[in-house]
Formats: C-alpha cells, structure tokens, sequence
C-alpha cells in the first residue's frame, strides 16, 4: 500500500479547492491551462506533464472534444496516458524517471473550438 508523505496531502488538499478558474495561461499556441492545472504545474514542479499533455493533444487533433490525461506513477516511474473519457487509450507515454510527488493524477483536457483547455477535473 502507497503511503501518502505530508507533502503530498497537503498539495492533494490545496488542489481540492479549485473549482472554475478566472483565468487561462497559455502554454502554446492551442493550449491553455486553467488556475488548478498552473497551480498543480507549479506546486508539484509538473509543468512538463502540463507540456507533454499539449503535446499530444495537438497530434491527436480535435475528433475528440474531451480527453482524460492520467499519470499514474510507481517506483519513481510513471506512465502518461490519453483516454476518449470510456477507458480507450489514444496516446500513452512510459516516462522512465519522475518525482512527481503524487501516485496518480487526473487532467481533463476540453476543446473549446479554438483551444485544448487543460485542468483538474474539479475545475470541469
């Protein structure tokens, strides 16, 4: 069993209290990030799993309106999924080392007709 460390209670207890957001960040030209998701990029030094997310996204194209990103991550590993929103895998990622403090994180991704806006699924 994964032992949650104060660290991490602590981030996963600020992120609950994101809901909406007043404000984008772009992160590139079709991808915005919401308040929770900076919060989260910047709290948990993941500005790269924001990054690597968009990246996919805009290879995937827009099909598909919602995307799930989900990194689930074990012994300093992880693995980067993107997910229709019914369990089909459409990009996944094996990262070989993270320190990413938290044993798995949920990022909805949404297209908005103009851009892929990515955020926390309390944010939704």
């Amino acid at each position: 069993m994964l032992t949650m460390t104060k660290k991490s209670q602590t981030l996963l207890d600020s992120l609950a209290q994101f809901t909406g957001t007043e404000r984008y960040y772009r992160i590139n030209r079709k991808c915005v990030i919401t308040d929770g998701a900076k919060y989260l990029a910047e709290a948990a030094g993941a500005y790269w799993l924001m990054d690597t997310a968009a990246s996919y996204l805009l290879e995937l194209g827009t099909d598909d309106w919602f995307v799930l990103v989900r990194l689930l991550v074990n012994d300093s590993k992880a693995m980067l999924t993107l997910e229709d929103g019914n369990g089909a895998i459409r990009a996944h990622q094996d990262i070989g080392y993270t320190d990413f403090p938290l044993p798995e994180q949920i990022i909805y991704a949404c297209w908005d007709a103009e851009h892929w806006v990515l955020m926390l699924p309390s944010e939704y």
